[in-house]
C-alpha cells in the first residue's frame, strides 16, 4: 500500500528542530504564579526567595514547561490541525528571576495511526539556562491531524 503524500510530509519533518528565547522577569514569574493558584514564596516573595537556596525569585515548573508545550502547539498549529497527545518533563534546574532561556524541540519520529486520523509526531526538548544548564528536559508527542 503506498503511503499517502500526508505521510510523506510528515515524514520530512523528522529532524526539524525550532526554538526561542524566553525572557524571565520576577513580575511575570508572580504573575503566572498567581493566575496559577501557586502561593509558593520562591516565586513572589523577594526576601524570602533571596534567603533559599535560589538567592530570588525562581520560576514555577509549571510556567516553563507551559511555555514549552505551548512552542509545540504554534509549531504544530502552523502546520495545520493537531493536538497535543502527552508530555513527560524534568524539572533539573531552576529558572531565575532575570534569565534567558533558549528553549528548543526537537523532531525525532513520526508514526502514521489511522485510528486517530492523522500522525504522531515525536518529540524532544529542553530549556536552557545562559549558563549552560538544562532547566528543563522533555519529551512529547503531539497529533497532527489529516484533512479530511
Amino acid at each position: 500500500m503506498a503511503r499517502s503524500m500526508a505521510t510523506e510530509q510528515y515524514q520530512a519533518l523528522i529532524g526539524e528542530s525550532f526554538s526561542k528565547e524566553v525572557h524571565f522577569d520576577a513580575s511575570g514569574i508572580a504573575e503566572f504564579a498567581r493566575l496559577c493558584g501557586d502561593t509558593n514564596p520562591l516565586h513572589h516573595d523577594p526576601t524570602y526567595a533571596a534567603g533559599s537556596r535560589f538567592g530570588g525569585i525562581i520560576a514555577s515548573g509549571p510556567q516553563v514547561t507551559s511555555l514549552m508545550m505551548a512552542m509545540v502547539a504554534d509549531f504544530l498549529a502552523s502546520r495545520g490541525p493537531g493536538v497535543g497527545l502527552g508530555f513527560n518533563f524534568r524539572l533539573r534546574s531552576a529558572v531565575r528571576a532575570g534569565e534567558v532561556v533558549t528553549m528548543r524541540w526537537r523532531i525525532t519520529g513520526v508514526k502514521e495511526k489511522r485510528s486517530l486520523g492523522g500522525h504522531v509526531i515525536a518529540l524532544e526538548g529542553e530549556a536552557v539556562r545562559p549558563d549552560g544548564t538544562t532547566a528543563v528536559a522533555a519529551t512529547g508527542e503531539v497529533l497532527g491531524m489529516d484533512a479530511p
